[in-house]
């Protein structure tokens, strides 16, 4: 009987592939917008990412890593002071112009980290050596900022090379790889007192103390100590992140315009499946009524429509889950948009697809539960 039920489904190829089609365009739809999303919230973490620190000491004010409130320059002996800190770096952090050769200003994330143990830079290096920061007008740059600063000029920047930063020279002894950040500025690295010379003036300079827990100690149980003690706000890298993804949720309409799309994408998909399916039912009424009166149970019938809903439901949602994917993989090279699919993703949308076939399956048997079996032989 359920070889039936597919040869019905099958037989109606215009209502088969509409059903289809809607069920990948929702799936799609859900999919890639929601990893798109995960992607920009991924951006918001860059800094982050970039610079592996366990503990992140901050003024209690901060919320997100891209914008930082100055510390007073005493506040890290103080930090260090506490039971528990193994060591604590400074860490400036700032958004600053960057001059290119032929006048033009580009922005450029600007870090700078302790010159004495280099903790905070960059994992990985391309190309030059990270203890060569520490020469006169030194700076790391990302990849991006390769591709972003060079335009205009004959060749890529590489190594040797120079631009100006407010005014200073700033000379390319590495190339690294970076996370892309939120706001699409380059990273650009040097050392702490060399950020601090390059940039404006301030009172206090310091953004973050860059921590990590004692042996015996816990991230957790290290950062609690440093707020108890100091009134600052310390937090572990994973809670930094979840702070910095809440914020941006929080105070930005970025949430807002991808869930009004992915509520579209189902609501079309619901709509469009829901409508054809039960199209599809009131077409094939003889064919089932004909079955009740052969002898099929309302059991067996429901069996059936349930049969035929999900098949396109998974059909629907692999179209659609293949079709993100290859979006996904186009975007590796240019990193626009960002692009970020966890398992949690393909999951819910999955759940949806499943949500929907249910809707229609029940629109059918509804529609099948109220049929008599003499209904058939009528004239």
């Amino acid at each position: 009987m359920f070889r039936i039920a597919i040869k019905m489904l099958l037989g109606d190829r215009a209502k088969y592939l509409m059903l289809v089609s809607a069920l990948s365009f929702a799936s799609l739809l859900m999919t890639q917008q929601s990893s798109v999303f995960s992607g920009l919230m991924l951006w918001t973490t860059a800094t982050l990412r970039n610079t592996v620190a366990p503990i992140w000491v901050m003024d209690p004010k901060v919320e997100q890593v891209n914008e930082g409130i100055p510390l007073r320059d005493t506040d890290l002996p103080r930090v260090r002071s506490i039971p528990g800190v193994a060591w604590a770096v400074p860490f400036f952090s700032s958004f600053e112009q960057a001059r290119l050769f032929d006048g033009t200003f580009n922005r450029i994330a600007f870090c700078g980290i302790d010159s004495a143990t280099l903790i905070g830079a960059p994992a990985v290096l391309t190309h030059g050596r990270l203890q060569d920061l520490r020469q006169a007008h030194a700076v790391i740059i990302d990849e991006f900022g390769i591709e972003k600063l060079s335009k205009g000029r004959p060749k890529p920047l590489a190594v040797g090379d120079t631009f100006d930063i407010n005014d200073h020279e700033a000379r390319i002894v590495g190339i690294c790889k970076a996370a892309r950040a939120f706001y699409g500025y380059p990273y650009v690295y040097t050392t702490y007192e060399r950020a601090i010379e390059m940039s404006p003036k301030m009172r206090k300079t310091l953004s973050f103390v860059l921590v990590s827990p004692a042996r015996g100690w816990t991230a957790e149980q290290v950062a609690k100590q440093i707020e108890k003690d100091t009134g600052l706000r310390a937090f572990t890298e994973a809670q930094f992140a979840e702070s910095t993804v809440r914020w941006f949720i929080h105070n930005t309409g970025i949430p807002i315009s991808f869930g009004i799309t992915i509520i579209l994408g189902f609501i079309v998909g619901m709509a469009i499946a829901g409508q054809t399916f039960y199209s599809f039912i009131l077409e094939n009424l003889g064919n089932l009524g004909a079955l009740k009166a052969m002898g099929a149970s309302n059991r067996l019938l429901r069996n059936m429509v349930i049969l035929q809903a999900f098949l396109v439901g998974i059909i629907g949602y692999g179209i659609g889950l293949g079709l993100t994917s290859i979006f996904g993989f186009s975007t590796i090279k240019s990193g626009q948009p960002p692009f970020y699919m966890p398992y949690q993703i393909p999951l819910f949308t999955f759940g949806v697809i499943l949500f929907i076939c249910s809707f229609s399956a029940f629109l059918g048997i509804r529609k099948i539960s109220k049929l008599e079996a003499a209904e058939v032989f009528r004239a």
